[in-house]
Formats: structure tokens, C-alpha cells, sequence
């Protein structure tokens, strides 16, 4: 089997094709895709907890935080204590965070409503499915189940 035949091949050559479109545009607004994608996950009325966004985005809790430090740098977010769980801190968005979350929106509708434009809703229904059906394997540890306990 070619690479090209292959289904992580193709979910991977078209995912960092989107990234790279992504990454120019985040650019543009000197932010990154990364942080465009937290932003678009943290509530803009009342904050989202940290430990929220994570999870969320698929990304390790220290990966967040480091991204989270930049966020703070570039003054697009603040950190709260939360009112209901004094251990837990709420992001919030600052002006700033507020108008790059817009343009992120904005970018990512974009690229939702050009695919949309191109492709028959019948045919994305289907590549919905498949995917779903792709990530329950994964998550349903089928494809490499894990091995007995040798205990």
C-alpha cells in the first residue's frame, strides 16, 4: 500500500494543510493557531476555568501553560481566582483577547462556509461519520488493544 492510500496519510496531509492556511492567517494578527484555538474556548462573559481548556483541545496541561504564559504576555488574557473553587483559576479575556477571539471566529467560519460552498452537505455528512467512526476506534483502544496484565 502507498502512503497516499493510506487513512493517516490523508488525515495528516489535509490537518497540516489546514494548519499551515491557519498559522498564515494567525500570523497576519500576531497571534498563533494555537492560541487562536484557546481563545475560541474560553467563554467570553465569564471566563473559562483552566483546567476546562485543556482537555477541550486535546493538549497537555503544561503545553496549555505555556501557552497560556504567552497569552498573558501578549495581554490577550488575565487569571482569576473562581468564586465557587478558590484552587481554581478562571481565564478571562482581556479587549484585546476579546477582538483576536473575534478574528479567529471569523477565520474559522471562513474556512467552514468556503469547504461548505465546495463540498455536497451529503458528502460531509458522510466524512462526519467516518471520522467519528475513525476516533471511536481509538478511543475504544480496537485498533492496538492493550496487552494483559502479567501479574
Amino acid at each position: 500500500m502507498k502512503a497516499n492510500e493510506t487513512v493517516d496519510y490523508n488525515i495528516k496531509v489535509c490537518w497540516h494543510a489546514i494548519a499551515r492556511m491557519y498559522n498564515t492567517e494567525a500570523a497576519k494578527n500576531d497571534i498563533t493557531t494555537s492560541i487562536g484555538f484557546v481563545l475560541l474556548n474560553i467563554d467570553p462573559e465569564k471566563g473559562t476555568p483552566a483546567t476546562k481548556i485543556a482537555p477541550l483541545l486535546g493538549l497537555e496541561a503544561r503545553s496549555l501553560t505555556r501557552i497560556l504564559k504567552s497569552m498573558e504576555e501578549k495581554g490577550l488574557i488575565y487569571k482569576v481566582a473562581d468564586t465557587q473553587d478558590k484552587r481554581s483559576v478562571r481565564i478571562l479575556l482581556t479587549e484585546l483577547g476579546l477582538e483576536k477571539r473575534e478574528i479567529s471566529r471569523r477565520t474559522v467560519k471562513q474556512f467552514n462556509y468556503k469547504v461548505r460552498e465546495v463540498i455536497p452537505e451529503s458528502q460531509l455528512q458522510v466524512f462526519f461519520q467516518v471520522i467519528g467512526q475513525i476516533n471511536g476506534l481509538i478511543e475504544a483502544k480496537e485498533i492496538y488493544p492493550a496487552k494483559p496484565s502479567t501479574k
